[in-house]
């Protein structure tokens, strides 16, 4: 019989997949400057572009020295280390884990490059949303699942009652 998985390696693997799926698409953008760099339709409402965010979410704080972006991502890099590794629930863990690999993505890049390395570019007629990337999605995910487990979670008990 096998044991089930531990809340903690769930989260750990969240994130390495995270960070790997990330840093791989943004290596395969990069190694594609020239195509990207006018942008590549790839279907109606969706592009490949290559764009280097030097500031954070929409391109806020982009005067911000980029040490002090680094240092403050690290310390929530740190927390969410924390977070993750005490979850006691698989769905926190890996929702802390997709944040914490996207945040590790991004912060891995301002490091190498000085800034986020985003090639996603989704719009509506001339409407563009801001270019993003896979660390971005997952971060967003992250989000999505710790917001919605505990009501499935409060949810499933109410239905036993």
């Amino acid at each position: 019989m096998t044991s089930p998985i531990r809340p903690s390696a769930l989260g750990a693997s969240a994130a390495v997949t995270a960070f790997v799926l990330d840093q791989a698409t943004k290596a395969m953008a990069i190694a594609n400057t020239e195509i990207l760099a006018a942008g590549l339709p790839v279907a109606p409402g969706f592009n490949l572009v290559l764009h280097r965010n030097t500031g954070v979410s929409f391109g806020m704080l982009d005067n911000v020295p980029p040490l002090a972006l680094v240092a403050l991502a690290l310390i929530i890099i740190v927390w969410l280390a924390v977070l993750t590794f005490r979850a006691e629930r698989s769905g926190d863990a890996a929702g802390y884990g997709l944040i914490l690999g996207g945040a590790l993505g991004n912060v891995a890049d301002r490091l190498r490059l000085g800034g986020v390395t985003d090639f996603l570019d989704f719009y509506i007629g001339e409407a563009h949303w801001p270019a993003f990337n896979l660390a971005d999605s997952a971060i967003f995910c992250g989000v999505v699942v710790l917001l919605l487990w505990p009501r499935r979670h409060v949810q499933r008990r109410t239905d036993a009652i």
